[in-house]
């Protein structure tokens, strides 16, 4: 069974080497037929602690690190500079 990979947003860094991502999808709402979007929080285990707030990261799943962290970082995909963050 292939291992889960997400892409998500870093929101926060919960610890010295964990950080927090929110993942976005959008999906048709069954009755309005409009876009709507849905968010999901992940815990993304950063071993080396390179990931800063605004970055957008690639997750793979592994095996559960803690009670909610069950995902390591797997590449930055892309960089935010100090002071850019919004």
């Amino acid at each position: 069974m292939p291992k889960r990979q997400i892409t998500g947003t870093v929101i926060k860094q919960s610890g010295e080497k964990t950080v927090s991502i929110v993942v976005e999808r959008k999906v048709i709402h069954p009755r309005y037929h409009k876009t709507v979007k849905r968010f999901k929080k992940y815990l993304v285990h950063d071993e080396q602690g390179i990931v800063n707030v605004g970055d957008t990261i690639s997750a793979i799943e592994c095996r559960p690190l803690s009670k909610r962290k069950s995902f390591r970082l797997l590449k930055v995909l892309t960089e935010v500079k100090k002071g850019e963050v919004e």
